[in-house]
């Protein structure tokens, strides 16, 4: 089958999950071509034919905070004032011609992306939706989560149910499992990286640390109140060729496979919101503490749920105080963690398999 594929490019983790499913499309024998924006495109073209640069949206953040105004300008200047007709909304439009002109695809999947819907609307085509996000819209979700933070949980499910309305079906990737509201939704487990699959967890002496964001200095400053711990520390000093040690914080390069092997012998995680580290951090049973970033409702919603079960501790930021708290209850949150089951990423690909047979057949499941 001709299946055009959409990543949303904020953010490496729609890419790095689109990989797999990919990889999977790809042994299948069905023919790919991928839209994709931002850094996502350069990770994937490394691995797939057929990659397509489109301009998709970004945030800017600073101090774990979305800053709105500055997201609003970068984007329409991006949009409407693009440096080469290949760039912007000139190139969008260019490529959608060109793909609908040369190669005809017969289905969609989309991984929260705009574009690749907006084609298969265009052209009458069927969309499959596979993402973590949709699950604000499409399950119900109870009075103690909806209270965080009312006016943001209506916000973002307003988004999200306007961002891909009307596919064929809705698979949601999640390690949570809130009563599903809507039809044509299935509930699967997170998709994991071969490279998480193949780890082998075990307990180490370190916390693993990660913050991308713009301020970090506060975080760095509080768990250097902790002497006696050895925090590993990814994403606060970008760009380092090698490892910098400033007291107990070891701040690490960029390396997928150390990254995994820290996350995997970690004692505890400290991080964001971002639902691909959390679902691997819930794999491989480590204790998490989550700091979602402020305006990013899903990453809250993803954090709300890891408290609520008793895999770790959601804040708004991080205090002394909570970092101690994790490192007191790891145990009890790892026992916790135990009872959690996957078998890696066989119940995604079964439900997919069997929505591209229908689909294939000629087959569609009632609205």
């Amino acid at each position: 089958m001709r299946i055009l594929y959409g990543v949303v490019g904020e953010g490496m983790g729609h890419a790095t999950r689109s990989r797999v499913v990919l990889e999977h499309l790809v042994a299948a024998g069905h023919d790919l071509q991928i839209v994709v924006s931002g850094r996502a495109h350069a990770m994937l073209a490394k691995h797939f034919a057929g990659v397509h640069r489109i301009h998709g949206l970004h945030l800017i953040y600073e101090d774990n905070e979305v800053k709105k105004t500055a997201t609003a300008l970068s984007n329409l200047k991006q949009a409407l004032l693009p440096a080469t007709w290949h760039d912007g909304l000139p190139g969008n439009i260019r490529q959608w011609f060109e793909i609908a002109r040369n190669w005809q695809p017969e289905l969609v999947i989309s991984d929260f992306e705009s574009w690749s819907f907006l084609f298969a609307k265009a052209h009458a085509l069927p969309v499959i939706s596979i993402d973590n996000m949709q699950i604000l819209s499409r399950c119900h979700h109870d009075d103690d989560v909806f209270r965080v933070d009312p006016a943001a949980f209506l916000l973002a499910k307003g988004i999200v149910r306007t961002k891909l309305p009307g596919c064929e079906h809705y698979i949601i990737t999640t390690f949570f499992y809130p009563t599903v509201k809507r039809g044509r939704t299935t509930l699967v487990p997170p998709i994991l990286r071969p490279e998480v699959l193949a780890a082998q967890p075990s307990l180490g002496e370190h916390v693993l640390v990660y913050q991308t964001g713009e301020g970090a200095e506060r975080l760095a400053d509080v768990l250097k109140g902790f002497a006696d711990q050895q925090f590993l520390v990814y994403g606060m000093r970008r760009g380092i060729g090698e490892i910098q040690v400033d007291g107990n914080l070891q701040h690490q390069p960029f390396s997928e496979t150390k990254f995994v092997d820290h996350l995997a012998s970690a004692k505890a995680v400290i991080a964001g919101g971002g639902f691909s580290l959390m679902g691997e951090a819930v794999y491989l049973r480590k204790p998490l503490l989550s700091v979602p970033l402020v305006g990013q409702f899903e990453q809250t919603l993803n954090a709300i749920y890891l408290q609520k079960l008793g895999y770790g501790l959601h804040r708004a930021e991080i205090e002394a105080k909570d970092v101690e708290e994790l490192l007191a209850r790891a145990s009890e949150f790892a026992q916790n963690l135990a009872s959690y089951k996957q078998l890696g990423n066989d119940e995604l690909f079964r439900v997919l398999d069997d929505l591209l047979a229908q689909q294939a057949e000629g087959g569609h499941e009632p609205m």
